[in-house]
């Protein structure tokens, strides 16, 4: 189980959403540009006190994260507000890259059409979206439920 991000943009979602990874066991990537340095130092200096507990993966562009994650054989998991399918209905696998849009403006056309998935988080008319953090901290939950991703512990 992978969580991606494409592009973040507020450096606090990208700390809370790493040290989850770190307690989860996930392994993190991150699709640039960023907001922000995308640096140990800067995320030491956020107060990233697990940065040596995950593995942080950074792609410099989103088609050479495409690009590997294709010749890797991972199946793309976006989440949208777009999505049509929720992700408690959806099946997922070990080796599933789950992947989050930029927080300032979603995910552009681009990751729609890369995606084998499009899956939302279910919520009440008339609100725009979750927090990013939260929403990966749902979804990772439910993927790692699916998987026995918990059993490793």
């Amino acid at each position: 189980m992978r969580i991606a991000l494409y592009a973040p943009d507020i450096p606090q979602n990208t700390g809370t959403i790493l040290r989850l990874c770190a307690c989860l066991g996930i392994e993190a990537h991150i699709i640039e540009p960023a907001g922000f340095p995308i640096t140990d130092r800067a995320f030491r200096r956020a107060g990233m006190d697990y940065l040596d507990q995950v593995t942080i993966v950074r792609h410099i562009s989103f088609a050479a994260f495409d690009t590997w994650r294709r010749s890797a054989g991972h199946r793309l998991v976006l989440f949208t507000t777009r999505g049509a399918t929720s992700y408690l209905a959806h099946d997922f696998r070990g080796g599933d890259i789950l992947l989050f849009g930029r927080e300032s403006a979603g995910a552009p056309d681009e990751l729609h059409a890369a995606a084998d998935a499009r899956l939302a988080i279910p919520m009440r008319p008339g609100v725009r979206s979750l927090n990013v953090a939260v929403a990966v901290a749902m979804v990772a939950g439910e993927a790692l439920r699916q998987t026995d991703g918990f059993a490793q512990w």
